[in-house]
C-alpha cells in the first residue's frame, strides 16, 4: 500500500469560480460550503462562485474561502489504496490539516479561520509591512545577512534556496539589500497585505491564543506536521499551541516536507489552488511523487 502525505495550501489565487464545478457534481461539497456561509454570516459559495474578486480576496473572506475550498477538494477525494502517514498545511492551511486529520470539527475551524484573517488584516494596517523571498541564498546567510536589521525576521524556509523575510516596510527594504550584498540571485517583493509570521502580527497572535484556548481539540487521527518545529504532533495541546506559535512563528516548510518523508511518504498529494506546494516538494525530496488538486 503506497504512503502518502496529503498536504494544505496556506495561499494562492483565489479565483472567481473556485469550487463551483466541484459543487455542482458533488453535493457534499456543496453542503460543506453551506454550512460554513451559517457560520460565517454570509453566503461563501455566491462569493466564491460569483465574486466580486475584491471581496473574496480580502483576508477576512479568502482564508476561510481556501479553506472551505480545499477541505471540500479533499473530501471528494478517494484515497483507496494508500495509507496517509502525516497531513500538513502551509500557514493558513495548517488548520486545514487539522480539520482533514479529525482534530477540528468544520464549524470551529471555519469560525478560527474567519478570526484569523480579520486580526491578521487589522495588523497589516496598523503597520505597513510586507515579505520578500530571497532566492538561491542558503537559510544560514540569509539569517546573517538581515541579523542586524531590527523588526525584519525569517517568515517561511520554503524549499533549498527560498526563504522568505517578513518586516515593516523600511527595514524591510534594507534586509532585502542585504541579503543581495551577501549573494542572493534574487529579492522579490510578494503581494501580501503585510508582514504574516513576524512580530507585526503580534497583536494578532495574542487574540488568536485566546480564541484557541477556547476551541476544542482531538486527537488527530494521523500526525499533524506543524509549521514551527516541522516535527509531527499528536497530542490535542501540541496542535493547539503550534496554531499559536505560528501567528508570529517562522513556517519551516522544508523541515515538515522531509519529515514527512522520513515518517515513509514517497507521495505527496496537494489540495487548495494552484500547484505550489507540489513544487516546493519537489525541490526538497527530488525522489518524492507530488500530486495537486483544485
Amino acid at each position: 500500500m503506497a504512503k502518502v502525505a496529503v498536504v494544505f495550501a496556506g495561499q494562492g489565487a483565489q479565483a472567481v469560480g473556485m469550487g463551483k464545478a466541484l459543487c455542482e457534481r458533488h453535493a457534499p461539497a456543496r453542503a460543506l460550503f453551506d454550512t460554513a456561509s451559517k457560520v460565517l454570516g454570509f453566503d461563501l459559495a455566491q462569493v466564491c462562485f460569483e465574486g466580486p474578486a475584491e471581496r473574496l480576496n480580502r483576508t477576512d473572506v479568502c482564508q476561510p474561502a481556501l479553506l472551505v475550498h480545499a477541505y471540500a477538494v479533499a473530501h471528494a477525494h478517494s484515497f483507496e489504496g494508500l495509507e496517509i502517514v502525516a497531513a500538513a498545511g502551509l500557514s493558513l492551511g495548517e488548520y486545514t490539516a487539522n480539520l482533514f486529520a479529525g482534530a477540528l470539527d468544520f464549524e470551529t475551524a471555519v469560525d478560527l479561520v474567519r478570526k484569523r484573517g480579520a486580526w491578521m488584516q487589522e495588523a497589516c494596517d496598523a503597520t505597513p509591512s510586507g515579505m520578500v523571498s530571497v532566492m538561491g541564498l542558503d537559510l544560514a546567510k540569509v539569517r546573517a545577512a538581515i541579523s542586524g536589521v531590527d523588526g525584519v525576521g525569517v517568515a517561511n524556509v520554503n524549499s533549498p534556496g527560498q526563504t522568505v523575510i517578513s518586516g515593516p516596510n523600511a527595514p524591510l527594504a534594507q534586509a532585502s539589500e542585504a541579503c543581495k550584498a551577501a549573494g542572493a540571485k534574487r529579492c522579490i517583493p510578494l503581494k501580501v497585505a503585510g508582514a504574516y509570521h513576524s512580530q507585526v502580527m503580534a497583536p494578532a497572535q495574542e487574540k488568536m491564543r485566546a480564541e484557541l484556548a477556547k476551541a476544542k481539540f482531538a486527537a488527530p487521527r494521523m500526525p499533524v506536521v506543524v509549521n514551527v518545529t516541522g516535527q509531527p504532533a499528536r497530542e490535542p495541546e501540541a496542535l493547539r499551541s503550534a496554531l499559536g506559535d505560528q501567528v508570529c512563528g517562522s513556517v519551516l516548510w522544508e523541515d515538515c516536507v522531509r519529515t514527512m518523508a522520513s515518517l515513509g511518504a514517497t507521495k505527496f498529494i496537494e489540495f487548495g489552488p494552484g500547484k505550489v506546494l507540489a513544487g516546493l516538494i519537489k525541490k526538497t525530496v527530488e525522489a518524492a511523487e507530488a500530486e495537486s488538486y483544485e
